[in-house]
């Protein structure tokens, strides 16, 4: 337990850290703009929306990454039109693992970020558009600000749900060491062979380590913000 992390382990530690950082960055004014629309519009098909942001809570993980590689896959509709207009390949691809840990972690943001906009009295938006502010300035000078921590607590849960994925993004991208084998999957290649008990343990540590920091972070960053923006 006290030795060092080898070169393969490093891999996945750092792979899982760069997938995490871009599937939550990529993931955010999306999320932001889905939690705005489930929390203040009322339109057509609002509750399938709903459905969609959080069917990867409901489905198998594997399902999700099955539906990610045949839509996103080489021979995929999407997949084909990137690889053919852009030249961009997904599948089996750490942009492909990071694909799939922010379409595994959108809903937890999602919701965290829509329950902040709930929060917020809509009278205070109402009164700025009386004073004839348009809707994104609404939201930019009056919503955003007080959502703040709602955006901060998701992005973080977003960030460690997606250093711990591991269904869709195995199934998507296979286990690839130094391209595609994030912490969860390495941990899972330590177990498949004689003597990586110890490999596995000092992984899941780490994935314990980072989990554990990701909350008690997002409770606090949460709770400062709250406070400096009560106290405005």
């Amino acid at each position: 337990m006290t030795n060092p992390l080898s070169a393969e382990e490093w891999q996945a530690v750092l792979l899982s850290l760069r997938v995490s950082v871009w599937a939550t960055l990529l993931s955010l004014p999306l999320g932001i703009l889905a939690a705005h629309a489930l929390a203040r519009w009322t339109f057509p098909g609002r509750t399938l929306l709903n459905g969609l942001v959080h069917l990867p809570l409901i489905l198998p993980p594997v399902v999700t990454g099955y539906l990610l590689l045949v839509t996103f896959g080489r021979s995929g509709p999407v997949g084909a039109f990137l690889y053919d207009t852009f030249g961009i390949t997904l599948a089996f691809r750490w942009t492909g693992a990071a694909l799939a840990a922010a379409v595994m972690a959108f809903p937890l943001m999602v919701r965290a970020i829509r329950l902040s906009i709930e929060a917020v009295d809509p009278r205070l938006e109402q009164a700025a558009a009386t004073l004839g502010a348009s809707r994104p300035v609404v939201f930019l000078t009056v919503t955003l600000p007080l959502i703040l921590p709602g955006i901060v607590a998701g992005a973080i849960l977003a960030f460690a749900k997606a250093m711990g994925e591991f269904g869709a993004t195995i199934t998507f991208v296979s286990n690839i060491p130094g391209q595609t084998q994030t912490l969860p999957s390495a941990i899972y290649a330590f177990l498949q062979v004689p003597g990586g008990e110890s490999s596995a343990l000092r992984l899941v540590l780490i994935s314990v380590a980072v989990a554990m920091t990701a909350l008690i972070a997002s409770e606090w960053v949460s709770r400062r913000i709250a406070r400096r923006v009560g106290g405005q």
